[in-house]
């Protein structure tokens, strides 16, 4: 049944709204895949705050051309059947799980994306998921900042345990 013009005129401003508040979106092609796959890639895929919808590519063109600013380096990635997963939380988590599908999964290929304005290869999209996740950062710069006091406190109480030995040794050569 053909949607109404109200229909598609909402469905294209909900489609722009999804890429407006992505920190970055990931184009792929689903052709072949069974709807069971699709919705364990979902399930997955929340876990990151993800959101894979299978769309219509007039649709998301559509919807590229009339809101969705920064989105227009990937208009030509949208060919075939594809789905677009939209990423609201860690972009390198989400770019794993939609890899690790893609890996499990012959039929399902990862085209293309965007980030901050910028269209991304489907190399760019590998690179991005092998950098560390979100929480990997903050516990390294924690890391990196409480070493420093780590070394000094192991210093200054080096200094005491030097002198408990010192005198230990002198105890015991006089005795």
């Amino acid at each position: 049944m053909a949607l109404s013009k109200q229909a598609k005129v909402a469905l294209k401003e909900q489609f722009a709204d999804k890429f407006n508040k992505a920190n970055a979106s990931i184009i792929a092609e689903y052709r072949g895949i069974s709807a069971g796959d699709l919705a364990a890639l979902r399930t997955e895929l929340r876990q990151s705050e993800t959101e894979f919808k299978v769309l219509k590519n007039r649709v998301a063109k559509k919807a590229i051309e009339i809101d969705a600013q920064g989105c227009e380096a990937i208009k030509d990635s949208l060919k075939g059947p594809i789905g677009v997963a939209y990423m609201y939380g860690d972009v390198a988590a989400g770019a794993k799980a939609m890899l690790a599908f893609a890996s499990k999964n012959e039929k399902f290929k990862v085209t293309g994306g965007v980030m901050e304005g910028k269209a991304l290869s489907a190399s760019e999209i590998k690179a991005l998921s092998e950098l560390p996740s979100k929480e990997e950062l903050i516990g390294k710069i924690v890391g990196s900042l409480v070493a420093p006091h780590r070394g000094l406190l192991n210093v200054l109480n080096g200094v005491q345990s030097n002198l408990v030995r010192v005198i230990n040794a002198i105890k015991d050569t006089k005795s």
